[in-house]
């Protein structure tokens, strides 16, 4: 068995559903352990996997694990297994406390977000020499290079990647809601309103991408005197820019609160 996937909640089911979609490994060679046996069941059963029990782990060639922080304690005598590779994708639990818990260097961190669903994801990645001597970490860029980017980046800046790049998609979509509320305030039916938010946000990023700074899209936008300027400076009004910026400090600090946690 090549992956067991410990944990089927949203991000272990998007990894899942990245994975199988695009053919990175054959969902036979793929296990699930979860706590909710029959949510593994079913999930095993859509994709063509198989559940695992946790003393089938040991035929897992690597192990994801994709549980909540706060979990991990519980799972850690289950899980630990001789000659296996971890990868990690619990926000703030660093190598150093992987390593001590499960009794070996064979670890990697890896901080994904819900766009591995649709093959639009960016990762994070990172481990110490062992995991790259034993072909763990580039496993990892394989296995999340497969259901979109992949940054290699220090440990140090793990939890900042997280409070900006994991927890984005979620700050996005609150803009996208407030963005067709501002529509429908206005008169759009909200079906239209919505579809249109969304297609802006789709837009802009491919948009920013073509551009060295997202100040010059603004720019292109907001003619001298037009409605875009004057939306802008309700914007600004509104200390949005200041509150984007806190929603990143207070996720990434968060992130550190869970590390200390589990140390």
């Amino acid at each position: 068995m090549k992956l067991a996937i410990v944990g089927v909640g949203k991000l272990g089911l998007a990894l899942l559903e990245g994975l199988t979609k695009r053919g990175v490994i054959d969902p036979r060679d793929i296990g699930l352990l979860d706590a909710n046996v029959a949510r593994a069941q079913q999930l095993a059963d859509r994709f063509g996997a198989r559940v695992l029990t946790s003393a089938q782990l040991r035929e897992a060639s690597r192990i994801v694990l994709s549980v909540q922080p706060r979990t991990f304690p519980s799972l850690v005598e289950s899980v630990a297994q001789p000659n296996v590779g971890y990868i990690s994708t619990m926000a703030g639990v660093s190598l150093a406390t992987l390593s001590r818990r499960l009794g070996t260097k064979r670890v990697v961190r890896a901080m994904p977000n819900l766009a591995a669903t649709i093959g639009r994801a960016q990762t994070a990645l990172t481990g110490p020499k062992e995991a790259f001597d034993h072909g763990d970490l580039d496993f990892a860029r394989s296995l999340f290079g497969a259901v979109g980017d992949v940054y290699e980046l220090s440990e140090h800046l793990f939890n900042t990647f997280t409070g900006m790049s994991a927890s984005g998609p979620a700050y996005a979509a609150v803009f996208a809601e407030a963005l067709a509320d501002g529509g429908v305030r206005m008169g759009l039916a909200r079906p239209v309103a919505q579809e249109l938010a969304a297609k802006v946000l789709i837009a802009t990023g491919e948009l920013l991408l073509a551009r060295a700074h997202p100040a010059m899209l603004r720019d292109e936008v907001a003619s001298p005197g037009g409605t875009t300027i004057a939306g802008l400076q309700a914007l600004e009004a509104g200390a949005f820019r200041s509150a984007v910026i806190e929603a990143v400090v207070a996720a990434t600090k968060r992130g550190s609160e869970l590390g200390k946690d589990e140390e």
